[in-house]
């Protein structure tokens, strides 16, 4: 590759470039190695990510973290125990904040099962999704959490009896946080967990990636964060998407505006904000929240309801029609099969005549996105960026909140032989930021138990390459930039010891990786 600043001049062998290039500097320090493009994550969170990484773990299965692995915690007894641990490991009164409970893998839990560890203090259990805390007594009375919740919000269910049953969720978390962020947002606990994902950033090779959900924790809040910790040696680099609803409470009915000048603010610098706004129909995969058609759930924490909508069929079209006018490409949180049906007539509703060729929405996780519903979206200037880690975490357990219906569980190979680019991602915190483990994953369609989900969706080793490099970049229209190895594009790539297209999917995640070339410039990794 003939590399001149930033961009690739041309690609070809080495007789062929020193001819045409006479007197240019070799550098054969990866001669022995490979060279593919710059690896994409395409949908992570930074700050929560920094949240997440700076709390203690108690995962319903192995995860990794900055740290290493912490193992999982398979049922309920196990669980509550590791609770009880982590409490004594913590002592003193002040409020303890713990992720990753998964109620399909660790069984209920409410605050009378919280009140048997701790009434001395505040406990706060953080749902693996993100999007659902439990409380014990105290704990909802440090939160000014009230029986008024219940009648204000969906997220705050009661019991039989009339009573909060601890648990806080969806249209409740914004003014949960209100009155928590201290426990979350502290700058010495955003430092270590904002270092930690750059770490993991590089030590995966991760050349690019894209925080899909800017200004959620504060816009301001947001930036001084960048400003203080993102940086110095830039290994990644981070692209932001404003989130709507975010930006709305900040900026009323100046949202586009306001987007547009943030892009051209940021266009030499980095972190960058892309010409992009983000939505969400419905709500959240791992909680079973997520809208469904009926029968809705058969299981779960969700059984005998279809699930919640965010940005309903009576909402959605009214939103996302002047933000499509304007020319802003769309990504939005589109998870259960009734959420499919509204996103995608939505998009039909706010098609216009005019609107540029290489515009686009971007279906993000689908969890569930059924047959009839890709060949709509094929008709549509549709893409797919779909949640890497799904089937692997869930391609199983989920039979016992959906049942068979996990055959339309993020069907990457359905939807690329429907013509539609499609991506996947980590949404890390949620999965490990490593794009070779997660396309690996869709090559063999593998189960944390050992079995292989839906296998006529199994990805080429090609496909699946592709789909967390070009693709990717296609996502966040940066495919002219980025993505693939030709000229005039930004010299980004990842340095692995490996050809993946020659390797065994199963062996990807195991692959050494070197480092990264990142606008040119070699930036190898401490392999010792």
């Amino acid at each position: 590759v003939a590399v001149e600043g930033t961009k690739i001049l041309k690609v070809g062998s080495p007789q062929d470039l020193q001819k045409h290039f006479t007197g240019a500097r070799i550098d054969d320090r990866f001669k022995d190695d490979v060279i593919i493009p710059g690896l994409i994550d395409p949908h992570v969170h930074m700050i929560l990510g920094a949240m997440m990484y700076s709390k203690p773990f108690a995962p319903p299965w192995d995860v990794q973290t900055p740290k290493g692995v912490v193992k999982g915690l398979p049922d309920r007894a196990s669980f509550l125990k590791r609770i009880s641990e982590i409490n004594a490991e913590h002592p003193g009164n002040q409020p303890l904040v713990i992720y990753g409970y998964h109620n399909l893998v660790q069984g209920p839990l409410d605050r009378h099962d919280l009140d048997k560890i701790t009434t001395k203090r505040p406990l706060i259990i953080w749902h693996y999704s993100g999007h659902d805390f439990y409380l014990n007594t105290i704990g909802l009375a440090f939160a000014k959490v009230d029986a008024s919740w219940a009648q204000r919000f969906h997220g705050v269910p009661v019991d039989e009896n009339g009573e909060l049953t601890g648990r806080v969720y969806e249209d409740a978390v914004f003014a949960f946080l209100n009155n928590t962020g201290a426990q979350f947002l502290s700058p010495a606990d955003i430092t270590r967990g904002f270092n930690g994902l750059e770490d993991m950033f590089a030590r995966n090779g991760v050349t690019s990636v894209a925080e899909m959900g800017y200004g959620l924790f504060g816009r301001a809040l947001e930036d001084k964060f960048y400003e203080l910790l993102y940086g110095d040696d830039v290994r990644t680099k981070l692209y932001l998407v404003p989130e709507y609803r975010a930006f709305s409470r900040e900026f009323g009915n100046e949202v586009i505006p306001t987007v547009f000048e943030h892009v051209n603010q940021t266009k030499a610098d980095w972190p960058r904000v892309l010409p992009q706004i983000k939505l969400f129909t419905d709500a959240a995969f791992y909680s079973q929240t997520m809208r469904m058609r009926p029968p809705g759930y058969t299981g779960g924490q969700s059984k005998g309801t279809n699930g919640l909508w965010v940005m309903g069929p009576d909402r959605l079209t009214d939103i996302m029609g002047p933000l499509w006018r304007a020319g802003l490409d769309i990504h939005i949180h589109s998870n259960g099969d009734a959420a499919q049906d509204t996103t995608l007539a939505a998009l039909k509703n706010v098609q216009y005549a005019e609107q540029p060729k290489d515009q686009r929405l971007i279906l993000e996780h689908v969890g569930i996105i059924r047959p009839e519903q890709l060949e709509l979206a094929k008709t549509l200037p549709v893409g797919l960026s779909v949640a890497s880690h799904y089937v692997y975490y869930m391609g199983e357990m989920y039979k016992d909140a959906i049942g068979e219906r996990v055959r339309y569980m993020t069907p990457l190979a359905s939807s690329i032989k429907a013509g539609l680019v499609t991506t996947m991602h980590s949404d890390a915190p949620l999965a490990p930021p490593s794009p070779l483990t997660a396309a690996s994953v869709h090559v063999l369609r593998s189960t944390r138990e050992g079995g292989v989900s839906t296998p006529t969706e199994q990805l080429s080793r090609w496909q699946a390459l592709r789909a967390v490099t070009w693709s990717a970049a296609w996502s966040l229209g940066l495919e002219d930039e980025i993505g693939s190895i030709e000229p005039g594009k930004q010299a980004d790539f990842t340095i692995l010891s490996e050809n993946p297209l020659q390797t065994d999917a199963q062996d990807w995640p195991k692959m050494k990786i070197l480092g990264v070339v990142l606008d040119g410039t070699p930036k190898p990794l401490d392999t010792e």
